[in-house]
């Protein structure tokens, strides 16, 4: 069962951190314009998933881990497959969303690692899910720019559903089929949707802002007024999409909270350094040119050390997060971003800037991830574990489609021709601008420990964040 959570954990992030190097290539190859267009596949992949991060987790909850389990695998083979055999833009567009739906599988290990393993099993589990990520995102960024360099892009999606394929067979074999742990429970399916679309029309509007100009504000109203009439319906719904138990849990919403800013960090980093270093400077009018121009591998390698900090994590928190003291953890973990983020912000030309700023960002994000995630699951009890990975892994896909739909604003609000071909990128300065964006979500992760444990003291409660 923990080759199987590792297995599990290490395809999702593979497909979900192998896009970010990858995204220029697809802009060129697709002859895409816009920076926007070529990140609304990392947003579509992000909701899809904030989608199956609710529901899966209390499939298995109420069905049992191993159809859960099946079922996300299964998802992934059709995403994979359709870009596959389709090998354009749409397909790839359509594709992103049905793997994100699987990309929930991720979360399954929480479930059926802790019923599984006695009073180990949550401990275990999480540090599954850190190190796997870890390992996962190595092999999605170096893996997808080899291919891509080798190979061909549609070649990756093929390589993919060969390896979802597998991982359905295995997840069948490997997962208990226990009784379910919640075998009364609803799934609230219509208010789940219903919750994507209204934060999928805020996103459109923050992306395409500045290219729709006052037409933005349609799809800025709509989802503002989805967002206020799903949250009335919501409270009096007898199939909540989120059940009041978990959410008055001491401390869920607030290491929910954590956990969302810390993807928001995450996903702005990945798009900053993507985008920057596949620049060529010799490419854009004189006087104005930047970047690195790598390849999507050397891409993927200048990440590694991201990918490298990111398996030490889970060792640093989850000793004090199982004693009480996660709001400390979280805390150091948002300080760390910040400071890599100050750093990349005054520097960020050369190499070894970015294999720096890497380390520190994804240190600080690894430990966020490990302490929010142990704080959700120790507020719940074991029948409601998928529910709280659930809670904990929607505020994460939120916060990396947030995250990315944030800066792709910010990097369109300038932007300049690339010689010999349509596509444009965005002017040198906004990069710095948004480094220090970014380091100011890390700071919002400081205050919400802060109000938190503030809130609890005047309740008269522990304060465990």
């Amino acid at each position: 069962m923990i080759g199987i959570g590792a297995l599990l954990v290490m395809l999702t992030n593979a497909i979900v951190f192998l896009l970010p190097p990858l995204l220029p290539t697809i802009q060129d190859q697709y002859g895409l314009t816009t920076v926007a267009e070529t990140t609304w596949l990392y947003t579509a992949l992000t909701l899809g998933g904030g989608v199956s991060f609710i529901l899966l987790p209390r499939v298995a909850d109420i069905y049992g881990d191993r159809n859960a389990a099946v079922i996300a695998s299964a998802l992934l083979v059709a995403g994979a497959t359709i870009p596959a055999i389709g090998d354009s833009y749409p397909t790839l567009l359509i594709g992103s969303v049905i793997m994100g739906f699987g990309g929930a599988a991720q979360l399954l290990p929480l479930g059926f690692l802790r019923r599984n393993l006695g009073d180990s099993g949550l401990t275990i589990a999480v540090a599954v899910l850190v190190i796997a990520t870890g390992i996962g995102i190595v092999l999605g960024m170096i893996g997808g720019g080899y291919t891509v360099e080798h190979l061909s892009l549609r070649d990756i999606f093929i390589f993919l559903a060969v390896a979802a394929v597998a991982t359905t067979v295995i997840a069948f074999l490997a997962i208990p089929h226990a009784p379910p742990a919640e075998p009364t429970g609803r799934i609230g399916v219509l208010g789940t949707v219903w919750m994507i679309a209204w934060v999928a029309a805020i996103l459109l509007a923050l992306t395409q802002g500045l290219v729709w100009g006052t037409g933005a504000l349609i799809p800025l109203a709509l989802g503002i007024i989805g967002g206020v009439a799903w949250m009335r319906v919501e409270r009096r719904s007898p199939a909540a999409v989120f059940d009041a138990a978990v959410l008055k849990a001491p401390f869920v919403v607030a290491a929910s909270t954590c956990v969302g800013l810390f993807a928001a960090v995450n996903a702005a980093f990945l798009l900053l350094l993507s985008a920057f270093a596949q620049v060529a400077p010799s490419t854009l009018p004189a006087g104005k040119g930047y970047g690195l121009g790598l390849s999507a591998l050397q891409t993927g390698l200048l990440m590694l050390p991201f990918a490298l900090t990111f398996l030490v994590g889970s060792v640093i928190a989850d000793g004090p997060a199982n004693r009480g003291r996660g709001g400390p953890v979280l805390i150091l973990g948002a300080c760390t971003c910040i400071s890599g983020f100050a750093f990349l912000a005054f520097a960020h030309d050369r190499v070894w800037e970015y294999l720096v700023g890497a380390a520190m960002v994804g240190l600080g994000c690894s430990i966020g991830y490990a302490a929010g995630f142990t704080l959700v699951q120790l507020a719940v009890p074991e029948a409601k574990a998928g529910m709280a990975a659930g809670v904990a892994g929607t505020a994460m896909a939120v916060g990396f489609a947030f995250g990315t739909a944030l800066v792709t604003g910010v990097l369109s609000a300038s932007v300049l021709p690339v010689s010999g071909s349509t596509t444009e990128v965005a002017a040198k300065s906004l990069y710095g601008d948004s480094y220090w964006v970014a380091a100011v979500l890390a700071g919002f992760i400081v205050l919400t420990v802060v109000r938190s444990r503030a809130r609890a003291t005047r309740r008269g409660g522990v304060a465990v964040v």
